[in-house]
């Protein structure tokens, strides 16, 4: 099965009050592991790639793979750029097989983010690829992104639907209390921010750092309406775990594979749990 735009089953999500994952893709191992749990799990899932990853991995060897995990899998995925920064960036990713893009224009003054977010909308719509845009600022450390917990804004939900209604974005991220990597204590997420934006739109409410949100509080971001929960942090903790204890057992080994299967073991007990608290399961 070939790559799919969001629009292939984000709308389902939306409608049957289920979440969509978003694991980022680092590696070979990375894809394989996800891979492998939506596998088990016949779940659609989507490939994000920060362009931190995409620098690392390179571009070629990023589209290769997540090719040859739909056509391995038979299952709807998507290989979506996360956080992109520029028009010309997502604009390289679709013309290298990207079957989804973020552009976050957040950092920028609201009505410029409007702008430039329908730039993005109208050319990747005109390539079938869809589009995510995003409103408020999600505190946290990513790759490129780094944000104060304590400069974080949460989104103004009146400006979140005038935002959907002049860009016509596929799925629409919203700040309301999460944050990129993990916490250092629990988050305070605001459900009825996400119910307000998500009532008044046709299309999903995105959730951003949801690796350490426990299962409960996810939950109820789902009911209120979010429709695509992003993952990455998560993995990268299971994976560098798992590597850590294959060496400290034999200090001698060198094989790559003797620590890195293991690692996609690991990872796949993440995304497994993930799907079916997401409730996207049996859902491809």
């Amino acid at each position: 099965m070939p790559l799919v735009s969001m629009n292939e089953f984000l709308p389902k999500a939306k409608e049957n009050k289920f979440a969509v994952g978003q694991f980022n893709i680092n590696n070979l191992e990375f894809t394989q592991a996800i891979t492998e749990a939506a596998m088990e799990e016949n779940a659609p899932i989507i490939f994000g790639v920060s362009e931190g990853a995409l620098r690392y991995m390179g571009m070629e060897y990023t589209v290769a793979m997540a090719e040859a995990a739909a056509k391995k899998s038979g299952l709807p995925i998507a290989l979506h750029l996360d956080h992109g920064s520029t028009f010309e960036v997502a604009m390289a990713c679709i013309r290298a097989g990207f079957s989804s893009v973020m552009f976050d224009g957040s950092h920028h003054a609201y009505e410029d983010n409007i702008r430039l977010t329908k730039e993005v909308v109208k050319a990747a719509h005109a390539m079938g690829v869809s589009v995510e845009g995003e409103l408020g600022t999600i505190g946290g450390v990513e790759d490129d992104l780094h944000v104060d917990e304590d400069a974080a804004q949460l989104a103004n939900p009146e400006e979140a639907i005038r935002f959907y209604e002049e860009t016509g974005v596929d799925a629409l991220a919203i700040a309301v209390g999460t944050a990129h990597g993990m916490y250092k204590g629990e988050p305070k997420l605001h459900y009825d921010i996400i119910e307000a934006v998500a009532s008044k739109i046709p299309v999903p409410v995105v959730l951003h750092g949801g690796s350490g949100v426990p299962d409960e509080s996810i939950r109820k971001a789902i009911v209120a309406g979010a429709g695509k929960i992003n993952v990455n942090t998560e993995n990268q903790v299971a994976c560098t775990a798992a590597i850590r204890e294959a060496l400290a057992k034999d200090a001698n080994v060198i094989d790559p594979r003797k620590y890195l299967t293991p690692a996609r073991n690991a990872m796949v007990e993440v995304v497994r749990n993930k799907i079916r608290l997401f409730g996207s399961n049996n859902q491809a």
